[in-house]
């Protein structure tokens, strides 16, 4: 992990402990005023995450954004490439 500007630690995608990782496009997003869904385009299909609104704005998610769907058994997870 490596500090950035405000002095919190960010992690690359690499030291993630996740075996399913999909490369995909980002293909539509449905914000609410919480969480939204988030649809990425793999070569293997849809794959589709809840995550927070305030995290698709941190990311800068909009359709067309290369991401990594970072998948577990219990959710699906959002890496800006």
């Amino acid at each position: 992990m490596s500090p950035d500007s405000g002095g919190s630690a960010i992690m690359s995608v690499s030291s993630i402990n996740v075996r399913n990782q999909f490369r995909g496009t980002v293909k539509e997003i449905i914000e609410g005023p919480v969480v939204s869904e988030v649809d990425v385009a793999t070569p293997y299909g849809i794959v589709t995450s809840v995550i927070t609104t305030r995290s698709v704005k941190e990311l800068q998610l909009k359709p067309g954004v290369e991401v990594i769907a970072l998948v577990k058994s219990t959710e699906v997870s959002i890496a800006k490439i």
